[in-house]
């Protein structure tokens, strides 16, 4: 949102004058009710940020603290307006839409009444519309899920949403802590034990290179004296997929990294990557690499069985795709330190579907050192000193993660 970019017009469809409006008060118990979150007033809205997820379009706002808030609907043209009491904005106060929403502003009606206005490409019915406590890692946060509709539906209200189907404001979240003293780094040297990985041509295993990889990660990311590193294994041990991302959520640990030298059928490829997880693989080298890794075990979710499918799924969703978000950003400073060390894939940065990234609240990246098919890459991994320059880059590239002091985004 661009600062002074706000509602003027004073016609029949506007939302705050006119006496010839519709209004449709949405995501209540009933038509025509209306939905009262019950917290306090007076926060402070600090981001907007809207993901299309093709079936419906999600609207979040990052809150300074809990609010009560209610959603009015209007029609000619098609808006929603969220009112916040006492509601403050910092940032722009205008941005661009995506899938269902074309326009999202902030306007403060009176000195206590202030909306946010969602501009619509059309007819929209409100699934969800809620507010998700604080937690340790993520600020409070207003989650509004619209879907297509119809014209008639959206000026009768006739599919406003049952009570039944309101997401619970409290859910399962992660205990509020004291910041730490220390950022915990999670690394996970990749195959051990039964599994030796890729082959070289000298013979050696895959589960070799990385361990010896994991443990100079290890000295230089604590000889900082800003962190703490955990390893998922410290020895030629068989450790689960799911077993790895439990050892890092065990150990709160703040970014996961898993370490790779896989192999392909061209010995002629070389270079390194980072992957980060996608749903769909970047190409079909990725997703056969990703299908491969995750024979071993199977996913490891969150656990919310005490919550309903609905809820579960809504809760998931957002932490992954915060986790998911914050580890691109993560990908990101990788690869600009790592190429000052290395030869890179021409396309670096990478996708795919590995069980070890799929933990819903930690960044997570997998670091393909190079592959072990490829002569010239098994000779500098077998190095120490060229491990010793990789996992250099890769603390430089914690350091400025950490440094610049990122927000889970979705």
């Amino acid at each position: 949102m661009r600062g002074g970019d706000k509602p003027t017009s004073r016609g029949p469809s506007d939302p705050v004058a006119g006496t010839d409006r519709r209004l449709v008060l949405a995501a209540a118990v009933g038509a025509g009710a209306v939905l009262w979150a019950n917290f306090a007033r007076g926060a402070t809205a600090q981001t907007v940020r809207l993901h299309d997820h093709a079936t419906h379009t999600r609207l979040v706002v990052e809150l300074t603290g809990p609010v009560e808030f209610k959603v009015r609907r209007f029609a000619d043209p098609y808006r929603l307006a969220i009112d916040i009491p006492g509601l403050e904005w910092s940032g722009d106060e205008r941005s661009a839409g995506t899938g269902l929403i074309s326009n999202v502003q902030y306007s403060r009606q009176t000195s206590v009444a202030t909306s946010i206005f969602v501009d619509l490409k059309g007819p929209v019915k409100v699934a969800h519309a809620f507010v998700l406590p604080a937690t340790g890692t993520t600020p409070t946060r207003l989650v509004l899920d619209l879907e297509p509709s119809t014209r008639e539906l959206f000026l009768a209200g006739a599919e406003a949403v049952p009570a039944a189907k309101i997401v619970p404001v409290v859910a399962k979240t992660s205990k509020i802590e004291p910041a730490r003293k220390f950022k915990i780094v999670a690394i996970d040297p990749g195959h051990g034990g039964i599994d030796p990985g890729a082959i070289g041509f000298s013979g050696i295993y895959e589960k070799e290179i990385t361990l010896a990889a994991a443990r100079q990660l290890k000295t230089r990311i604590e000889a900082t004296g800003r962190y703490k590193a955990i390893l998922t294994r410290g020895d030629d041990s068989s450790v689960a997929l799911r077993q790895r991302t439990e050892i890092a959520r065990h150990g709160t640990a703040d970014l996961f990294i898993s370490l790779h030298a896989d192999s392909i059928r061209d010995p002629g490829v070389r270079g390194l990557s980072v992957y980060t997880l996608s749903e769909r693989a970047s190409d079909a080298e990725a997703e056969a690499l990703a299908a491969k890794e995750n024979q071993a075990d199977s996913i490891i979710g969150m656990d919310l069985s005490h919550e309903s499918a609905e809820v579960r799924n809504i809760l998931v969703d957002l932490a992954q795709r915060e986790s998911r978000n914050l580890a691109t950003r993560f990908a990101g400073r990788l690869i600009g330190e790592l190429q000052r060390e290395a030869r890179l894939l021409s396309n670096s940065h990478r996708f795919a579907g590995f069980a070890v990234l799929k933990s819903p609240d930690i960044p997570s990246v997998l670091i393909e050192m190079g592959y072990l098919s490829n002569r010239e890459d098994e000779a500098a991994l077998k190095k120490e000193g060229y491990r010793t320059k990789l996992m250099t880059a890769v603390v430089r590239g914690v350091d400025q993660y950490f440094n610049s002091a990122v927000v889970a985004r979705m």
